[in-house]
């Protein structure tokens, strides 16, 4: 596992970068944070909540989904929260979609 992260500014340039080989390997169309560590309000043990959306052949099977959540947990440090953009609950997904910042 990488060293754990301390800041929003390390997790976005780390799924910067990574950002193109998830692309090509689950055609991932976008990608964001959100949730405590964009408004800052993010404790020790904090997870961080990444929301995807794919593209519409992705294809995407639960077990590619818990591949790529545990791959960014790897990466990042910490646990992650994956959430697929459609997957989002009316109300909540627009206060989800109005702080979400996207790379």
């Amino acid at each position: 596992m990488s060293k754990k992260v301390k800041t929003l500014k390390e997790i976005r340039t780390i799924l910067e970068n990574l950002k193109p080989e998830l692309v090509k390997k689950y055609k991932i169309k976008e990608i964001g944070v959100f949730g405590s560590w964009v408004r800052g309000e993010q404790k020790k043990n904090s997870d961080i909540d990444i929301l995807v959306e794919f593209e519409e052949n992705a294809g995407i099977s639960l077990f590619d989904f818990i591949e790529i959540e545990d791959y960014l947990r790897k990466k990042v440090g910490i646990k992650v929260d994956l959430v697929e953009k459609k997957a989002l609950k009316p109300y909540i997904g627009k206060n989800i979609l109005r702080e979400v910042i996207y790379l």
